[in-house]
């Protein structure tokens, strides 16, 4: 991947997309593909199709998904699992159509069966049973793993599908209905600091434990996966090994934080002194999701922003972005 290359970056607005975006730019890459929903509508399989024809882009990071948190899911579950469809049937049949040279698919860590051995390694995809709280989404998701396996098989197409753990940062949704725990949690104790509130309900025992990656670090190993997953090493052996394609990659921090410990940390660094009460009465969703990530970590790649400073980091930003951090 060179910086001339001409590369889609699908869903470029979202947290992911975004920071692949600044990533790609301060690493010299300016010859980018950036489509809004209003200019490109990824469901729509023509459109998209015509896309690809018109722009031959070289490369594409596979970012675009209809995301949200337990409540989200558990709502809108008809949603969740037909729009996520559409968006990778469009993309991934168009960058095998127009014969894009590499692509990776970001999936998630939810596709794993919700009580897999821990931490969680590649190959428990598909040996028990989901999530119910996010089970149409996880099934969209694994559809899309299948679909570039499948295409590799296929037609010799060159997709790496990659399952980032829970994300957080600059660029976030803090929306309250439809954001992830840990800008919900943010953004309700911010709220809560400015209405001197005493007290804070958050959902569930607060014992989960979930493993989470600044989004920086995520954009990081995105480009590393696709500058050196499935190429010949110097040794001549295959990063990934000779089925690296047909593997997924998982993208993790290494660390897990129960969700109180979390709530906790999110309190103290957004400064809010009240008190937090956990509902036990709400769902907790999986007791424990903390990934493996020593294939990644063979190629090389660490993380580099932990938990307190990222979260720090992501604080700072929705104060200055106010009128883009989501707020409904």
């Amino acid at each position: 991947m060179q910086p001339s290359d001409k590369i889609f970056i699908a869903g470029h607005r979202g947290l992911v997309g975004s920071a692949l975006v600044r990533q790609l730019r301060s690493l010299g890459f300016e010859n980018l593909l950036l489509r809004s929903r209003q200019e490109l509508d990824l469901e729509d399989i023509a459109a998209v199709r015509a896309f690809f024809e018109k722009e031959r882009p070289r490369h594409v990071f596979f970012a675009a998904a209809k995301v949200g948190g337990i409540l989200a899911n558990s709502s809108y579950p008809a949603d969740f699992i037909h729009d996520n469809l559409l968006i990778q049937l469009s993309v991934i049949g168009a960058a095998q159509a127009t014969n894009v040279e590499k692509m990776l698919f970001l999936g998630s860590s939810c596709i794993y069966p919700k009580l897999a051995e821990q931490p969680i390694r590649e190959e428990s995809l598909l040996t028990g049973e989901l999530e119910p709280t996010n089970e149409a989404y996880a099934i969209a998701k694994i559809a899309g793993i299948i679909m570039c396996r499948s295409f590799n098989r296929q037609y010799g197409t060159r997709f790496i599908s990659a399952m980032p753990t829970n994300l957080y940062g600059e660029g976030d949704n803090f929306e309250r209905a439809g954001s992830h725990v840990l800008p919900a949690l943010m953004r309700r104790f911010h709220d809560a600091k400015l209405a001197n509130q005493d007290e804070i309900v958050v959902w569930g025992s607060g014992s989960p434990r979930r493993e989470f990656l600044h989004v920086d670090d995520m954009a990081d190993a995105s480009i590393h996966l696709m500058r050196v997953w499935a190429e010949t090493a110097d040794d001549g052996s295959v990063v990934g090994g000779q089925n690296a394609l047909n593997e997924i990659v998982n993208i993790g921090y290494g660390e897990d934080v129960s969700i109180r410990d979390l709530a906790e940390l999110v309190a103290e660094l957004v400064g809010y002194r009240g008190t937090l009460r956990f509902d036990t009465s709400m769902p907790d969703g999986t007791p424990r999701k903390l990934l493996d990530s020593t294939r990644l970590r063979a190629t090389g790649w660490r993380p580099r922003i932990s938990l307190r400073d990222g979260i720090a980091r992501t604080y700072e930003w929705f104060l200055a972005h106010p009128a883009v951090a989501r707020l409904g």
